[in-house]
């Protein structure tokens, strides 16, 4: 390595790490939970969210125990990784998590979608939050 190569790894810019559904010290910058709220509203209610930063997306599912392992090779057809989070027996609570960058379009038809598969497989998608990296700039 010369010099010139140490010179400019000095004033390169670190690169940021990617974010992952497992990336520490990320926050909720926006949620949506009222089915009769547009999605363009809770994004446009966020004073946290950065709409250039990728987020994670997740969304609040209440599915059947037995459903749980068919929701989550459908969703995973798609990127999508479900996480069981507690079980009263009768409905098991998920999370469907996936990296993305956030418009209110995609946050739509990603809700659609997520109650419709919900609703197939005898549940309900309770609604969506976002997170993000304290400080999200990228």
């Amino acid at each position: 390595m010369g010099l010139l190569d140490r010179l400019r790894d000095l004033v390169r810019k670190p690169s940021a790490p990617s974010l992952t559904i497992d990336t520490p010290g990320v926050e909720i910058v926006v949620e949506a939970f009222d089915p009769a709220e547009a999605d363009s509203s809770a994004l446009a209610r966020s004073p946290a969210w950065v709409a250039e930063a990728p987020a994670i997306l997740r969304h609040h599912l209440k599915l059947p125990p037995e459903k749980v392992a068919e929701a989550a090779s459908i969703l995973a057809q798609d990127g999508w990784e479900l996480r069981e989070q507690a079980s009263d027996g009768e409905f098991t609570l998920a999370h469907a998590l996936r990296v993305q960058t956030l418009d209110a379009l995609h946050c739509a038809q990603e809700r659609s979608r997520m109650a419709g598969l919900a609703q197939r497989l005898g549940g309900d998608s309770l609604g969506w939050d976002a997170l993000q990296p304290s400080g999200a700039s990228t």
